[in-house]
């Protein structure tokens, strides 16, 4: 596991690095150009708040493999005269989802409505701000103003905007060999977010299934998840090996999948996501003692975390660690809005014969663990890396 961890796993600080810079500056040459364009949005539209949050693990350092995929929170800011409600959509949409209202400080009027017709949708006999809606009009935003961006970048990198439908715009960098050490092609997903106040955004839900009313929305707590390893990592000792259990979980989930069938190997990408083992990962650490997290005890720690994922998909039930949860140490201050949130099931959408199957798949994984990563760890089982 340690030689699997550090040949085929760890990314180098170096890499990283400089992807996260180069990530960075072209990032904030897009933002910057598009906020410029929209510096006269008028009272009815949406603009972009100039600045960009970067999320994921290429941000919380346990990225596997190559730095070749980051997520970046892009706030929008709403008119001025509109604040965002949200709430929780219970029973009207996808488990978890949320429906944002929105409030007019002098009162709806005449001058509200071409925003509402633009960008809202009509949920219940009330105007909702619709995730659908905001998504097309930030991709068609960030592709007028490609075109100057790609002039200023030119001698630093080569840059493309692709979209498809429901999901975020992707924005593909290919850095020029005499600018950068790395030369790394990147994909860049850049996420439309509504910002809530206390670090918490708004962003479109992925499609799911049959086409569903545009009016739901995803809550983001990624900054929060941020400061609770950063917490971890000062309780922790020095010699932790908590981010390594995850990286080398996900190692194994991604090896195993090289020798599953569709339609399982989707199901089993899905199941058991990276935000699910992370989530295990963070209950499973506080019930603690977090001294048991030595690097000594890799394997013992990492058996545990197998077994606590297994137990949960039997039991089909692993609840979201941010929602509602009232256990989070009080040094990891968090939001009354999260606290007071109803809690969610993450495995609540799936049945369960699948869950059984991938509880079972995932123990057997464990155990033929060193003939998995000797099998599969050749580069003609290698898929095509995904975009994020």
């Amino acid at each position: 596991l340690e030689r699997f961890h550090a040949r085929q796993l760890r990314v180098s600080p170096h890499v990283l690095g400089h992807s996260k810079a180069h990530v960075g500056r072209v990032v904030a040459e897009l933002v910057r150009a598009a906020k410029a364009q929209g510096l006269q949005p008028g009272p009815l539209a949406l603009s972009l708040r100039g600045d960009f949050v970067r999320i994921g693990s290429a941000y919380e350092q346990h990225k596997v493999r190559s730095p070749d995929c980051f997520d970046i929170l892009v706030p929008l800011r709403l008119p001025p005269h509109l604040e965002p409600q949200p709430r929780c959509a219970d029973g009207l949409g996808p488990r978890g989802a949320f429906v944002c209202g929105l409030r007019a400080r002098d009162g709806w009027s005449r001058r509200c409505r071409p925003f509402a017709e633009g960008f809202c949708v009509e949920l219940q006999g009330r105007s909702h701000l619709s995730a659908g809606l905001v998504l097309r009009w930030f991709q068609g935003h960030l592709q007028r103003c490609l075109g100057a961006v790609r002039y200023r970048l030119q001698e630093r990198c080569r840059i493309s905007l692709s979209a498809s439908a429901g999901h975020p715009p992707t924005l593909h960098i290919v850095p020029c060999s005499d600018y950068v050490c790395c030369h790394i092609s990147m994909a860049v997903r850049l996420i439309p977010a509504i910002p809530l106040g206390d670090a918490l955004y708004l962003t479109a839900l992925p499609p799911q299934g049959p086409p569903a009313p545009e009016a739901f929305w995803g809550l983001n707590a990624s900054r929060h998840e941020q400061r609770l390893l950063g917490w971890l990592k000062e309780q922790a000792p020095a010699t932790s090996c908590h981010i390594k259990c995850l990286q080398i979980l996900k190692g194994l989930r991604d090896l195993r999948g090289q020798g599953l069938e569709e339609p399982f190997c989707s199901q089993w990408d899905r199941v058991l996501s990276s935000y699910v083992l992370k989530t295990a990962l963070f209950s499973l650490l506080l019930r603690g003692p977090l001294e048991a997290w030595d690097e000594q005890f890799l394997v013992e720690r990492l058996e545990d975390l197998v077994l606590y994922l297994r137990d949960c998909l039997r039991k089909q039930v692993l609840m979201d660690f941010f929602l509602g949860n009232t256990n989070i140490p009080e040094a990891v201050a968090l939001p009354r809005f999260l606290k007071e949130a109803a809690p969610v099931n993450l495995l609540a959408t799936f049945d369960g014969p699948m869950l059984d199957l991938v509880a079972f798949q995932l123990i057997s994984t464990w155990i033929q663990a060193p003939h998995i990563i000797r099998m599969y760890s050749s580069p003609r089982y290698w898929r095509p890396a995904p975009t994020p």
